[in-house]
């Protein structure tokens, strides 16, 4: 592993342009790939094929499909080594974070030689298409159908808050397949093409000003029978397993990102210090407090990542990540608020990188309800971690 690190180390510093070593400025500078990216820099695309090439933009999956086949202990000190540079991630991947693992783990050898490579190359998008108008927390109450065609489905419903939709290139879906039986039994996950004649979609826009999320409507839409993972009939299944890693990611929200300040950087770079410690006696307890509970997360998402990497699934335990990342990036996006006082309530301009601080404050209250509601995920905690019946 020390070794694993010096050559990352020197790889890093060889490959990784000067200009993706700095946080995000707004959400231009998040290169998400697919077959219409459009690249803000020659760097950003240079960073992606860099990382691609060497799995790394997937570097648990298996070099097979594209990954970089690096054990979890590698990969953490990929993470440390890009984080002691300020490295930005070279690709932000619904692929990567959701469909991928389960292709992997319920996907065909078909399915995942076609999917696989291209998602860790960054050159396909994709897209969720879990929740209805019906059907949010009650997920498995879902009513798109698939008609049964012989050698392919007919698709028909509506899909809502279907996060960058009119930017995907595929979508992976929950369809109902089969009608006469217990709801979660008749649900089979399908993957298609958003270039399908049938699909369309309209953005949703959003409090913070911007629109990731869409309606999405599916009008006879083709579906070919090989585009289902694992079993028709029993995506309730690989859809529960999915979520694990959306709450997964949606935990991560709490983290500070790659290449980011930390929450106590910014403080001093704002109010400075005295006698060694932030000028503000309050905001000083209230960050101090923020760094302690964001240590104890940072703790336990690892002791969760390592128990699944043991073979013991992460399982409900993404229910206590999800719920406890959102409860942290909600009070980081409040302290960063207070932090900033009246610049903070700039929405546009570019020297305030358009907005971006009430926009992201405003954006993290939605973290509570996507990918499984606050309430949801602590009635999840009550009844299977600590057992409250």
């Amino acid at each position: 592993l020390e070794t694993f690190r010096r050559e990352t180390r020197a790889w890093l510093e060889e490959n990784c342009p000067q200009s993706m070593r700095s946080p995000f400025r707004s959400d231009k500078d998040v290169c998400w790939g697919g077959r219409n990216c459009q690249f803000q820099s020659e760097d950003q695309r240079l960073w992606l094929e860099r990382m691609a090439a060497r799995g790394w933009t997937a570097p648990e999956w298996p070099t097979e499909y594209g990954g970089g086949g690096l054990s979890r202990e590698a990969h953490k000190i990929l993470r440390e080594e890009m984080a002691r540079i300020q490295a930005r991630p070279p690709l932000n991947s619904f692929g990567v974070w959701m469909i991928g693992p389960a292709l992997l783990k319920f996907g065909s050898e078909e399915l995942k030689r076609q999917h696989l490579p291209p998602i860790s190359r960054g050159e396909i998008r994709w897209c969720q298409g879990y929740s209805e108008p019906g059907a949010g927390s009650d997920l498995a109450g879902l009513q798109t159908r698939a008609v049964d065609k012989g050698d392919h489905f007919i698709v028909n419903g509506q899909k809502v808050w279907t996060s960058y939709a009119d930017k995907a290139d595929w979508m992976f879906a929950l369809v109902r397949t089969n009608p006469d039986v217990k709801k979660q039994l008749g649900i089979s996950l399908v993957l298609f093409d958003m270039t399908t004649p049938g699909v369309t979609t309209r953005p949703i826009k959003l409090i913070s000003g911007s629109s990731p999320f869409c309606e999405t409507f599916l009008d006879d839409v083709r579906v070919e029978k090989n585009q289902v993972v694992g079993e028709i009939d029993q995506g309730w299944t690989i859809a529960k397993y999915l979520l694990t890693h959306e709450r997964e990611m949606i935990g991560g929200f709490g983290r500070t990102a790659a290449g980011e300040k930390t929450l106590s950087q910014q403080a001093v770079d704002v109010l400075g210090l005295e006698q060694g410690r932030l000028a503000d006696g309050f905001l000083r307890s209230d960050i101090a407090r923020w760094d302690i509970d964001a240590k104890a997360f940072e703790a336990t998402a690892e002791r969760v990542l390592d128990e699944a990497k043991a073979g013991q699934g992460v399982g409900y335990a993404s229910a206590m990540l999800k719920y406890y990342g959102t409860e942290l990036n909600k009070r980081r996006q409040e302290l960063l608020i207070t932090l900033y006082g009246s610049e903070a309530m700039v929405w546009e301009g570019e020297a305030w990188n358009e907005g971006a601080l009430p926009r992201q404050w405003l954006r993290s209250k939605g973290n509570s309800i996507e990918g499984g509601t606050s309430e949801i995920q602590l009635n999840v905690i009550a009844k299977n971690i600590l057992g409250l019946g």
